[in-house]
């Protein structure tokens, strides 16, 4: 599966969100379902790879602002999340991630005092789910990934992830991220 498809299944499960008032997660899962099991598959490795391709200090950063501090597993959420608002705003965030500052469900969920903006779990598990809808098995889409080998696999090494700063800096919060510190933590003292 190439990008371009795997974001066109992204932005297919979320227009028959919108439109049908069910959750993203569940139209998308849905939509896999509909597919054989190899694209799934094919799926999951594109999900991966732009999954990781936010695993960055930067991104975490904002992830640490929006929710209030962000563990490891949250980072995974988030970044997830991120991959659920669809490909304009995941190239955005993943050139600028302080552009999430004028992203509508940024700027409601952290103006109404909520942390939940973007951490959606959920979108991590669409594949697995895609299987067991169709296998009736639990375990089958962790078997098949374990055999799975995508033809162009990556080889990941240690990860570039930029910078590593104190996300506890309010300062240097405000000087790496300042439109989303000026959101999180207001204005700069």
């Amino acid at each position: 599966m190439d990008i371009d498809r795997f974001w066109q299944i992204i932005e297919t499960a979320r227009s028959s969100a919108a439109t049908s008032g069910k959750p993203l997660d569940e139209v998308l899962v849905g939509l896999l379902a509909d597919r054989p099991l190899q694209e799934i598959l094919e799926y999951a490795a594109r999900f991966d790879e732009v999954h990781d391709g936010l695993y960055r200090w930067d991104v975490w950063a904002a992830a640490y602002l929006m929710g209030g501090g962000c563990s490891d597993d949250s980072f995974i959420d988030f970044r997830a999340g991120v991959i659920a608002l669809g490909r304009a705003w995941y190239e955005r965030t993943a050139a600028e991630p302080d552009s999430l500052a004028e992203h509508p469900v940024v700027v409601e969920t952290i103006s109404a005092h909520r942390d939940e903006a973007l951490f959606y779990e959920d979108m991590n598990y669409a594949a697995s789910n895609a299987f067991k809808r169709l296998t009736g098995d639990s375990n089958a889409f962790y078997q098949a990934w374990a055999e799975y080998k995508p033809a162009d696999e990556h080889v990941y090494g240690e990860a570039d992830m930029g910078e590593d700063f104190d996300f506890d800096d309010a300062a240097e919060m405000h000087r790496r991220l300042p439109r989303l510190a000026r959101l999180c933590l207001g204005p700069n003292a």
